[in-house]
């Protein structure tokens, strides 16, 4: 491998010749060998936006030339493309500020457009860097990832996953099952209503994001190192906030309290948080569909699900609900994702957190995660499901709990004695309650419909 020399305040390093990083990457590179986890290319992207939006805003205010303009825009435009990414090859295991990032964009931006511009034009601190500080770009750029994740990605995927589980409601309006609860037989349910309890929650867990969004959209850029605005000047923040909503098409704002911004990660755990629920209820809905497709013969078996793989290397003809399984340990992480965002966001030291890359590591694979394992459960499960009528009705009409009915008439404690005897001498609720005497054969038959009961 080749390789070339560059400086920075320490002194000189070598770094790879076809490379646009520099002396400081290197040294990240070099002194943070820990794990394989690399920054996230949303990461990367965002800092590409608020590159470009800086520069424009620098540019706005007289800071910065038409030529050094354009060239950190033509290079921050192939950043936000994704076609420098091979030259962001730090791991998310640095400086908890992010530093070391903030300064692979900045010497990977000046790189590229004094390459483009065909001397050396850009500097990597002094024009990249302009008006900025790790301390601000850091988050900046986590809030943007963030946003554009839940808006772009995860948005969507529920809206398609709600859209299903809406279709299914209406094609099994007319169903009647036995609900459970505490895994034990209930009285009547529609199938129909079951499932609008699964699309209710998709939707309050997309009403939990929305509400999310607004802080996210707040950016810390302009607070500089500490959150004064040392060497940014007077309108930065704003300019720079409106450039990276004119880019996004995202409501960005500037942070009314730079301190808070640049310290505290509150924000990131709420919109966590609402991440969390949806992959709470997720779970949820996954085990109440595998429960309830489980069988084929020895278990509920009361819908159908697309049989997508073989479920067994030794039985054969066996499938599993796979989907469910998969979207249950997107769930299982998303959780366990909730405790490192929130225990980082508690290790905001005077005015900085230096927890930020494995927050916002765990958030966007959270997002992630979330946003395929649910477009994949829609796609592969959900949308296939079949109520096995024939099965739901056997088992309504065979649940002991439909006495609930009888209990107007002939009292709670009577009921309660007719499923007793239903259950002891295996006969049915009309038998038991005839034979006790509580009614009589065509009063019961008058007063039991269990599909009137839902």
């Amino acid at each position: 491998m080749e390789y070339r020399t560059e400086k920075d305040s320490m002194g000189e390093m070598k770094v790879p010749a076809d490379r646009y990083w520099g002396a400081q990457t290197q040294r990240s590179l070099e002194n943070f060998r820990i794990g394989d986890e690399v920054m996230p290319r949303e990461i990367t992207k965002a800092f590409g936006i608020l590159k470009k939006a800086s520069a424009m805003a620098n540019h706005a205010l007289g800071k910065l030339s038409d030529e050094k303009k354009d060239f950190i825009i033509r290079a921050c435009d192939e950043v936000i493309a994704g076609q420098l990414n091979e030259h962001f090859p730090l791991v998310v295991w640095q400086t908890g500020s992010g530093t070391q990032s903030n300064m692979n964009a900045n010497e990977v931006i000046a790189a590229r457009g004094n390459e483009m511009a065909g001397r050396q034009l850009l500097h990597p601190n002094d024009d990249i860097n302009m008006s900025q500080s790790s301390n601000d770009t850091f988050p900046t750029a986590m809030h943007i990832a963030a946003v554009l994740g839940i808006e772009d990605q995860l948005i969507p995927v529920l809206d398609v996953f709600a859209a299903t589980l809406s279709r299914l409601e209406k094609e099994n309006d007319d169903v009647v099952k036995s609900a459970r609860t505490h895994l034990q037989d209930a009285t009547p349910i529609k199938f129909s209503q079951e499932i609008s309890g699964w699309r209710s929650m998709v939707e309050k867990a997309k009403t939990m994001l929305m509400d999310s969004l607004p802080g996210l959209k707040e950016l810390a850029l302009g607070g500089t190192a500490v959150g004064t605005g040392l060497n940014a000047p007077a309108g930065f923040d704003q300019i720079a906030a409106d450039q990276v909503g004119e880019l996004t098409g995202k409501a960005f704002v500037t942070a009314e309290n730079k301190f808070h911004a640049l310290t505290a990660r509150d924000e990131l755990v709420f919109a966590h948080g609402a991440l969390k629920a949806l992959a709470a209820n997720m779970m949820k809905i996954a085990n109440d569909i595998r429960w309830l497709a489980s069988g084929p013969r020895c278990g509920l078996g009361e819908i159908l699900i697309p049989e997508n793989e073989p479920g067994s290397s030794i039985m054969p003809g066996k499938v599993n609900p796979t989907q469910a399984e998969a979207m249950t340990m997107v769930a299982v992480q998303v959780m366990a994702n909730d405790v490192a965002v929130g225990m980082a966001a508690s290790q905001g030291n005077f005015e900085l957190n230096v927890f930020m890359p494995v927050t916002i590591y765990n958030f966007l694979q959270s997002v992630r995660l979330l946003a395929d394992g649910i477009q994949s459960f829609n796609d592969n499960c959900a949308a296939g499901i079949k109520a096995n009528r024939g099965k739901m009705k056997h088992n309504l009409h065979n649940s002991l709990m439909l006495v609930t009915a009888l209990n107007p008439y002939i009292g709670y404690d009577n009921a309660a004695k007719t499923v007793k005897k239903a259950y002891e001498e295996n006969i049915s609720l009309k038998d038991a309650c005839v034979s006790l005497g509580f009614l009589t054969a065509e009063r019961f038959d008058a007063v039991f419909n269990p599909e009137a009961m839902v």
